[in-house]
């Protein structure tokens, strides 16, 4: 994109949020674009700088509109548990996407089984074993089973009637 001043770029994000993409670096650095850019598609923190990648606001702004969307985030905010926590409730495949610790986290876990069963495949073992978290992943997907790590959920009567 040719030479452009911050007012014209701050208008272009507001009418189309992807055009972060191609302004100047400095503007993928300017809080109050990418802000503006992920308030009308969440989807453009991929193309924010990485110091506002590891903004909490900023990476909030966007995980709460488009879950997946912390894959982009800061390390540090992937061990955040209100960031992951907002993303797994929108998408539970963003567990992957998680610290080890928050893998092991049970509000976590049990959010993004809800909405999706597989994801189990990602929680910590501790967690694989939990009859709630493994009941709550067979009742979304029952695939879930090949996943849980202690085999004797398997004889549970609850466990077994959900994959009836």
């Amino acid at each position: 994109m040719a030479e452009i001043d911050r007012e014209t770029a701050l208008e272009k994000v507001k009418q189309n949020g992807k055009t972060l993409e191609e302004l100047p670096e400095e503007y993928k650095d300017d809080k109050e674009i990418v802000m503006s850019a992920i308030e009308q598609d969440g989807n453009v923190l991929e193309f924010a700088s990485n110091r506002l990648k590891a903004d909490k606001e900023v990476v909030l702004a966007s995980v709460k509109k488009v879950g997946w969307t912390v894959c982009y985030a800061d390390e540090q905010l992937r061990k955040d548990k209100e960031v992951v926590m907002e993303g797994v409730k929108i998408d539970g495949q963003e567990l992957y996407y998680a610290s080890p610790e928050l893998r092991d986290d049970d509000e976590i876990v049990l959010e993004a089984v809800k909405n999706k069963g597989l994801i189990l495949k990602y929680a910590s073992k501790r967690l694989r074993a939990d009859k709630k978290i493994v009941l709550t992943a067979i009742q979304n997907d029952k695939r879930a089973i090949s996943f849980i790590s202690d085999e004797n959920l398997k004889e549970d009567e609850e466990i077994k009637k959900a994959l009836e």
